[in-house]
């Protein structure tokens, strides 16, 4: 007879290395989701580092900016309405600067596209008169091919955000500087496209970001330095799932006057934050107050990489980032627009010389309650002003003369 001796785990053994690889897989899988964030974080870096290079060859090329409500405008034949008609035979002056810098960051097959006239929509099907060289309005032209193209140097691979009801996403915007209004939509001009005196009086006061609407800027307006200058920055798109960030409330002055709150109190729209969710807006039944009206699911923040509409393609230095997104509903000129982002903690903004920084939610970013500068303000606020947002405030405006005594 032989004898075989056998061998194997005993089940006591066998537990103890299943609770062994447990633990390590425990420790392991928050290590693997904070390395691809990580990633995505350097994409979306690296996205925001080309547009800056785009726009500095932009400007070598065309010695000024890509404007802010680029486009031609055919008032005289175009559908009644004004300059915000939904027209299908002009862009009535309202695409915003990502358009210009198509060409400058390998898209130039879908510049060319838009720079002529285009006998096909999206679907295709042949039109019987063509799409206008330079494209119709961006507002809600799902036939418009360019228009519901996504445009992947325009998007942050940390945002989940995609598909309808949005168009061609974006998660980068212009800087309108520390403004709360005046005139994001109109700009210098009246809603027939004529210039206004008015309306340049209070721009010229007001909007002291790089970027203003329907003007032409360069970067010889920069007189705080490029370097210490923002540019742009990020946002998140918009989910429908009543985030403070992306989906905007619409305040309307209780007695309807023309009293703006938000240009007083910027800080306003924050009441309606849910208590026990601060990232989204209260439903009343957390101790909170309910807004009485939420922006609906079909105009969110970054739905539209076409449109200078402010929701879309602007930012401004304000409130602090990830902080609220409130526009007035009474005027479509006021507006609080922080930048936003997927990332833990901040986003990345660009300045004007290119950099790309990352800039946290805990930013100084002065007195929330304060108001903005403007044409009609007195003391402290009058035009030129230093901004009543902090360092923050300071960064977004180009020609305020503030000194950047420390970093960010």
């Amino acid at each position: 007879m032989t004898k075989r001796n056998t061998k194997g785990f005993t089940l006591v053994e066998l537990l103890v290395v299943i609770a062994i690889i447990g633990v390590l897989v425990g420790l392991l899988l928050p290590a693997v989701q904070a390395a691809r964030e990580a990633a995505r974080r350097m994409s979306c870096s690296n996205n925001f580092k080309q547009i800056g290079l785009a726009i500095h060859n932009y400007h070598s090329a065309f010695k000024q900016l890509p404007e802010q409500g680029a486009g031609f405008s055919d008032i005289g034949n175009d559908v009644s309405g004004g300059s915000w008609a939904q027209s299908e035979i002009s862009s009535q002056r309202n695409l915003s600067a990502l358009v210009g810098l198509l060409p400058f960051i390998e898209q130039q097959a879908l510049w060319e596209q838009i720079a002529n006239p285009m006998g096909t929509n999206a679907d295709g099907t042949i039109r019987p008169v063509p799409w206008p060289q330079m494209g119709p309005t961006p507002f809600r032209q799902f036939n418009y091919r360019p228009w519901v193209t996504e445009v992947p140097s325009f998007r942050c691979p940390s945002d989940p955000g995609v598909g309808l009801p949005a168009m061609g996403r974006t998660n980068y915007g212009v800087c309108m500087g520390d403004t709360t209004h005046r005139f994001f939509l109109w700009g210098p001009y009246n809603d027939v496209l004529e210039l206004d005196t008015g309306h340049v009086a209070h721009l010229r006061a007001s909007a002291r970001g790089v970027f203003v609407p329907r003007t032409k800027t360069a970067f010889r307006d920069i007189l705080d330095g490029l370097s210490n200058t923002i540019m742009m920055g990020e946002f998140a798109t918009g989910l429908g799932d009543n985030d403070v960030r992306t989906q905007p409330l619409n305040w309307a002055d209780p007695d309807g006057s023309d009293d703006d709150i938000l240009f007083d109190n910027p800080s306003f729209c924050q009441g309606f934050t849910s208590p026990l969710r601060p990232r989204f807006w209260s439903d009343g039944a957390d101790g909170g107050t309910a807004p009485s009206r939420v922006a609906s699911a079909s105009f969110l923040r970054g739905f539209s990489w076409s449109d200078r509409n402010y929701l879309n393609t602007t930012m401004n230095t304000i409130l602090p980032p990830n902080s609220v997104t409130c526009l007035r509903s009474n005027s479509s000129d006021s507006g609080i627009l922080p930048p936003s982002s997927q990332h833990q903690g901040g986003v990345h903004i660009l300045m004007g010389d290119g950099a790309v920084r990352f800039v946290t939610d805990s930013i100084e970013a002065g007195a929330a309650t304060n108001g903005g500068v403007g044409l009609d303000q007195i003391g402290p606020r009058t035009p030129g002003s230093r901004s009543p947002y902090g360092l923050w405030g300071s960064l977004g405006s180009r020609a305020s003369r503030e000194v950047i005594d420390g970093e960010f």
